[in-house]
Order: structure tokens, then sequence, then C-alpha cells
């Protein structure tokens, strides 16, 4: 788990979100993350599946952000719960071994720690920086990703107001994956953006 790690944005216009999503794609996003807060069932289960062929298409891992039930009901490649939704290790019991399990840890390495015992695949640290698009507190310390890279034996992803510049300090102190939403589904040209981000990763 490297590069670029995409997150959509609550866009009901499914066809807009598959064209911008393949774009990201193309530009070499690595993994992408279903995330639609909004939606209710029966968008949320179509454009999973749509999303879920794309990325089968372009041979990357898919995440569905919360619904477990559909994870294992389409057969995503993982799940990726926050601190408000059941605990990793439920989860984990829920979706088995071979899955993908991604936890939020927000700005405490303590969380992190717990995550990787219950079983987590990788551990999610945010917010570094003001979001367009989620609002929390912006107080998560740079030096978590260096700790974690060091005491934590999962990759680690930094999320929170990712741009291509300042994401370039979180990958040098280690972070495995940048997690991004605005920065490519609202940029101008979605395959430059990714592709920007991905360029990040390369010789590490």
């Amino acid at each position: 788990m490297k590069g670029l790690y995409i997150v959509t944005p609550d866009w009901d216009d499914t066809e807009k979100l598959l064209r911008v999503t393949e774009q990201a794609l193309q530009g070499g996003a690595a993994l992408l993350q279903y995330r639609h807060k909004t939606a209710d069932a029966a968008l949320r289960q179509q454009q999973a599946e749509a999303l879920l062929s794309l990325c089968r298409r372009y041979q990357r891992p898919f995440i569905i952000n919360d619904y477990v039930d559909l994870c294992l009901a389409l057969d995503a490649d993982g799940i990726h719960v926050g601190g408000t939704d059941a605990s990793v290790a439920e989860v984990r019991a829920m979706v088995g071994a071979d899955k993908i399990v991604g936890a939020s840890c927000y700005g405490d390495l303590e969380l992190a720690h717990a995550a990787y015992r219950a079983g987590a695949s990788y551990v999610a640290f945010g917010g570094f920086y003001p979001s367009r698009v989620k609002k929390y507190p912006v107080t998560t310390p740079p030096d978590i990703v260096t700790r974690a890279k060091a005491e934590i034996a999962v990759p680690n992803v930094v999320i929170g107001g990712m741009t291509q510049e300042n994401a370039v300090p979180l990958i040098a102190a280690g972070a495995d994956m940048v997690a991004a939403i605005s920065s490519v589904y609202l940029a101008d040209d979605p395959t430059a953006a990714a592709r920007s981000f991905a360029a990040l990763f390369e010789n590490r």
C-alpha cells in the first residue's frame, strides 16, 4: 500500500462520479475508498457496484467506508472504519482475515496501536490541514507519522486538506499513502492531479 488514496465526495451524480474516478485511476491513484455520507441505500448500492467494477478493470483495491454489509455483499476488497463506527476487532471478525480493514486514528497514536492490535491493515491520521470537504479540528501533529512508521508494523495514511504541496513533508516523514478528495475530484484535470500525487512516491 503506497501512493495516492482517493476518497469519493458526496456526489449523487453517478455518471460524473465514475468519470472523474476513472480519470484519477488513469493518473495513477493506487486505491479507492467509496464514502458517501448522505446517499440512501439504493444509491449507495448502485454507486458501489459501479465503482467496484471500475476498480476491477484498473486492478486497484476498492474499499467501502462504514458499511460492512455492503462490503460483504459486493465482495469489495475492504472496509474503512472511523471512531464512531464498529470497532476494528468487530469488523475484522465480520469480514475475515483476507479483507483490508482501515482505521481512522485522528491524531492519536495510542488509537493506532490499538487498531493494529485489533487487526487493522492500515492506520489513518488526520486532519493535518484544513479541508474543503470535512470539518474537523486541525490538530494532528506531523511527527505522529514518523512515530507510527517506527512503532506500528502496518502502512499509515495521512488525510485532511491534502494538496500535492503540503503532502511532501508528510511523505518525507514516512507517510505510505496520501488520501485526497477535493484535490483530485475538484481539480480541473483529475488525471494530472492524480499523476502529480503519484509522482511524489516515485523512488520511495
